[in-house]
Protein backbone atom coordinates (compact mmCIF):
# COMPACT_ATOMS: atom_id res chain seq x y z
CA UNK A 1 0.00 0.00 0.00
CA UNK A 2 1.70 3.02 -0.86
CA UNK A 3 1.60 5.92 1.52
CA UNK A 4 -0.26 8.13 -0.16
CA UNK A 5 -3.52 6.69 -0.11
CA UNK A 6 -6.01 8.12 1.47
CA UNK A 7 -7.53 5.91 4.33
CA UNK A 8 -10.82 4.09 2.65
CA UNK A 9 -13.80 4.14 5.69
CA UNK A 10 -12.81 0.87 6.28
CA UNK A 11 -9.61 1.90 7.51
CA UNK A 12 -10.52 4.94 9.27
CA UNK A 13 -12.92 3.00 11.35
CA UNK A 14 -10.09 0.46 11.77
CA UNK A 15 -7.61 3.25 13.09
CA UNK A 16 -10.29 4.25 15.19
CA UNK A 17 -11.25 1.42 17.00
CA UNK A 18 -7.55 1.17 17.39
CA UNK A 19 -6.96 4.37 19.01
CA UNK A 20 -10.12 3.60 21.25
CA UNK A 21 -9.51 0.29 22.21
CA UNK A 22 -7.93 -0.75 25.51
CA UNK A 23 -4.42 -1.74 23.95
CA UNK A 24 -3.93 1.99 23.25
CA UNK A 25 -2.51 4.43 26.38
CA UNK A 26 -5.60 6.11 28.07
CA UNK A 27 -4.66 9.06 27.02
CA UNK A 28 -4.01 8.45 23.43
CA UNK A 29 -5.91 10.77 20.78
CA UNK A 30 -9.08 9.94 19.38
CA UNK A 31 -9.48 10.50 15.48
CA UNK A 32 -10.54 14.10 15.45
CA UNK A 33 -7.78 14.93 18.40
CA UNK A 34 -5.59 13.33 15.92
CA UNK A 35 -6.48 15.36 12.87
CA UNK A 36 -6.15 18.46 14.17
CA UNK A 37 -2.42 17.27 15.69
CA UNK A 38 -1.70 16.08 12.31
CA UNK A 39 -2.77 19.34 11.12
CA UNK A 40 -1.11 22.26 12.90
CA UNK A 41 2.28 19.84 12.42
CA UNK A 42 1.25 19.71 8.37
CA UNK A 43 1.07 23.44 7.75
CA UNK A 44 2.95 25.07 11.04
CA UNK A 45 6.22 26.52 10.89
CA UNK A 46 8.60 23.83 10.81
CA UNK A 47 8.97 20.37 9.48
CA UNK A 48 8.82 17.77 12.45
CA UNK A 49 10.03 14.41 11.62
CA UNK A 50 7.81 11.39 12.45
CA UNK A 51 10.22 10.47 14.88
CA UNK A 52 9.15 12.62 17.18
CA UNK A 53 5.56 13.72 16.88
CA UNK A 54 4.03 10.00 16.95
CA UNK A 55 5.13 9.70 20.47
CA UNK A 56 2.85 12.37 20.95
CA UNK A 57 0.10 10.12 19.80
CA UNK A 58 -0.64 7.99 22.42
CA UNK A 59 0.00 10.53 25.27
CA UNK A 60 2.23 12.85 27.07
CA UNK A 61 4.41 10.46 29.03
CA UNK A 62 6.91 8.35 27.54
CA UNK A 63 5.37 5.39 29.20
CA UNK A 64 2.40 5.90 27.22
CA UNK A 65 3.21 3.03 24.32
CA UNK A 66 0.34 1.29 22.94
CA UNK A 67 0.27 -3.01 23.43
CA UNK A 68 0.74 -4.20 19.47
CA UNK A 69 -0.35 -7.75 19.14
CA UNK A 70 2.53 -8.11 16.81
CA UNK A 71 4.88 -6.44 14.24
CA UNK A 72 2.82 -6.72 11.66
CA UNK A 73 -0.15 -4.48 13.42
CA UNK A 74 2.74 -1.97 14.76
CA UNK A 75 3.43 -1.60 11.02
CA UNK A 76 -0.25 -1.31 10.39
CA UNK A 77 -1.49 1.16 12.38
CA UNK A 78 1.62 3.48 12.19
CA UNK A 79 1.21 3.14 8.31
CA UNK A 80 -2.59 4.19 8.92
CA UNK A 81 -1.37 7.22 10.66
CA UNK A 82 1.02 7.74 8.20
CA UNK A 83 -1.55 7.72 5.60
CA UNK A 84 -3.59 10.18 7.94
CA UNK A 85 -1.15 12.34 7.67
CA UNK A 86 -0.01 12.26 3.82
CA UNK A 87 -3.75 13.12 3.22
CA UNK A 88 -3.66 16.06 5.08
CA UNK A 89 -0.29 17.41 3.88
CA UNK A 90 -1.45 16.63 -0.04
CA UNK A 91 -4.93 18.46 0.31
CA UNK A 92 -3.22 21.89 1.40
CA UNK A 93 -0.86 21.22 -1.22
CA UNK A 94 -3.38 20.80 -3.85
CA UNK A 95 -6.67 22.68 -2.61
CA UNK A 96 -5.97 24.09 0.44
CA UNK A 97 -9.47 25.67 0.44
CA UNK A 98 -11.17 21.78 0.06
CA UNK A 99 -9.60 20.45 2.90
CA UNK A 100 -12.39 19.89 5.87
CA UNK A 101 -11.24 19.31 9.47
CA UNK A 102 -12.58 16.28 11.09
CA UNK A 103 -15.30 18.31 13.29
CA UNK A 104 -17.65 16.12 15.64
CA UNK A 105 -21.56 17.13 14.91
CA UNK A 106 -24.06 17.26 17.40
CA UNK A 107 -28.04 17.81 17.96
CA UNK A 108 -28.71 21.46 20.02
CA UNK A 109 -32.43 22.53 20.07
CA UNK A 110 -33.31 20.79 16.71
CA UNK A 111 -30.19 22.18 15.34
CA UNK A 112 -27.07 19.99 13.39
CA UNK A 113 -24.21 21.98 15.32
CA UNK A 114 -21.04 21.00 14.76
CA UNK A 115 -17.85 21.02 18.08
CA UNK A 116 -14.27 22.09 17.17
CA UNK A 117 -13.06 21.65 20.29
CA UNK A 118 -11.29 18.26 20.61
CA UNK A 119 -9.79 18.87 16.95
CA UNK A 120 -8.25 22.25 18.20
CA UNK A 121 -7.12 20.58 21.61
CA UNK A 122 -5.03 18.71 19.19
CA UNK A 123 -4.38 21.12 17.06
CA UNK A 124 -3.02 22.93 20.25
CA UNK A 125 -0.79 20.15 20.77
CA UNK A 126 0.91 20.14 17.63
CA UNK A 127 1.55 23.85 18.22
CA UNK A 128 3.13 22.88 21.28
CA UNK A 129 5.69 20.46 19.95
CA UNK A 130 7.19 24.25 17.94
CA UNK A 131 5.58 26.77 20.86
CA UNK A 132 8.01 29.33 19.96
CA UNK A 133 7.93 29.30 16.51
CA UNK A 134 3.97 30.14 15.84
CA UNK A 135 4.89 33.89 17.61
CA UNK A 136 5.68 35.21 14.12
CA UNK A 137 1.86 34.54 12.86
CA UNK A 138 0.25 35.57 16.53
CA UNK A 139 2.50 38.66 16.00
CA UNK A 140 1.24 39.65 12.55
CA UNK A 141 -1.52 40.89 10.49
CA UNK A 142 -3.47 38.26 10.37
CA UNK A 143 -3.23 37.11 13.94
CA UNK A 144 -6.83 36.73 13.98
CA UNK A 145 -6.77 33.79 11.88
CA UNK A 146 -5.83 31.99 15.25
CA UNK A 147 -8.21 33.31 17.51
CA UNK A 148 -10.66 30.15 17.01
CA UNK A 149 -8.21 28.14 18.22
CA UNK A 150 -7.03 29.46 20.69
CA UNK A 151 -10.41 30.11 22.12
CA UNK A 152 -11.63 26.40 21.39
CA UNK A 153 -7.35 24.81 21.80
CA UNK A 154 -6.35 26.77 25.02
CA UNK A 155 -5.56 25.35 27.76
CA UNK A 156 -6.69 28.85 29.44
CA UNK A 157 -9.10 31.67 27.97
CA UNK A 158 -10.00 34.59 29.42
CA UNK A 159 -12.79 34.29 31.91
CA UNK A 160 -14.88 37.24 29.78
CA UNK A 161 -14.12 34.50 26.67
CA UNK A 162 -15.81 31.45 27.59
CA UNK A 163 -19.60 32.56 26.38
CA UNK A 164 -17.96 32.05 23.25
CA UNK A 165 -17.05 28.81 23.94
CA UNK A 166 -19.84 27.50 26.17
CA UNK A 167 -22.84 28.63 24.21
CA UNK A 168 -23.15 26.21 21.63
CA UNK A 169 -24.22 28.29 18.66
CA UNK A 170 -21.73 30.50 19.15
CA UNK A 171 -18.91 27.72 19.20
CA UNK A 172 -20.51 26.22 16.69
CA UNK A 173 -19.67 29.89 14.35
CA UNK A 174 -16.20 29.54 15.75
CA UNK A 175 -15.82 25.78 14.25
CA UNK A 176 -17.18 27.41 10.77
CA UNK A 177 -14.47 30.68 11.16
CA UNK A 178 -12.08 28.20 12.18
CA UNK A 179 -12.59 26.11 8.83
CA UNK A 180 -12.55 29.23 6.68
CA UNK A 181 -8.84 30.28 8.35
CA UNK A 182 -6.92 27.03 7.60
CA UNK A 183 -6.00 28.14 3.77
CA UNK A 184 -4.89 31.27 5.07
CA UNK A 185 -2.89 30.28 8.01
CA UNK A 186 -1.58 27.48 5.69
CA UNK A 187 -0.70 29.99 2.90
CA UNK A 188 1.15 32.08 5.64
CA UNK A 189 3.29 30.22 6.53
CA UNK A 190 4.26 28.55 2.82
CA UNK A 191 7.22 31.06 2.70
CA UNK A 192 8.31 31.16 6.05
CA UNK A 193 8.16 27.00 6.59
CA UNK A 194 11.52 25.78 7.97
CA UNK A 195 13.15 22.11 7.19
CA UNK A 196 13.28 19.40 9.77
CA UNK A 197 16.49 20.17 12.21
CA UNK A 198 18.88 16.98 12.54
CA UNK A 199 21.23 16.40 15.34
CA UNK A 200 24.17 15.05 14.19
CA UNK A 201 26.31 13.00 16.84
CA UNK A 202 29.68 13.65 16.86
CA UNK A 203 31.34 10.22 16.48
CA UNK A 204 34.90 11.49 17.36
CA UNK A 205 36.34 13.26 20.61
CA UNK A 206 36.31 16.60 19.57
CA UNK A 207 39.88 18.28 18.73
CA UNK A 208 41.22 20.61 21.89
CA UNK A 209 43.33 23.81 21.22
CA UNK A 210 46.10 21.83 21.75
CA UNK A 211 46.58 18.84 19.98
CA UNK A 212 47.92 17.68 16.82
CA UNK A 213 45.73 18.98 13.99
CA UNK A 214 43.75 16.65 12.34
CA UNK A 215 44.72 17.62 8.89
CA UNK A 216 47.71 16.34 9.29
CA UNK A 217 50.33 19.46 8.79
CA UNK A 218 51.96 18.68 12.67
CA UNK A 219 51.08 22.03 13.95
CA UNK A 220 48.79 22.28 17.13
CA UNK A 221 45.20 22.90 16.37
CA UNK A 222 45.16 26.06 17.51
CA UNK A 223 47.89 27.58 15.42
CA UNK A 224 46.91 25.81 12.21
CA UNK A 225 43.14 27.00 12.30
CA UNK A 226 44.44 30.15 13.57
CA UNK A 227 46.74 30.48 10.62
CA UNK A 228 43.66 29.66 8.44
CA UNK A 229 41.68 31.63 9.67
CA UNK A 230 43.90 34.66 9.81
CA UNK A 231 44.55 34.62 5.78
Amino acid sequence: MQLDQPLSEKEFDELDSFLLSDRSPEDAMTMDILHGYLTAIAIGPETIMPAEWLKKVWGKEETDVPKFKHEKEEQRILELIMRFMNEVLVTFEVAPKEFEPLFVEHEHEGQTLIDAEAWCWGFWEGMELRPGSWDPIWESEVGDLMRPIYLLGADEIEEEELPLVEDPVKAHKLAQELEANLPAIYKFWVPRRKPAVETVKREEPKVGRNDDCPCGSGKKFKKCHGADTAE
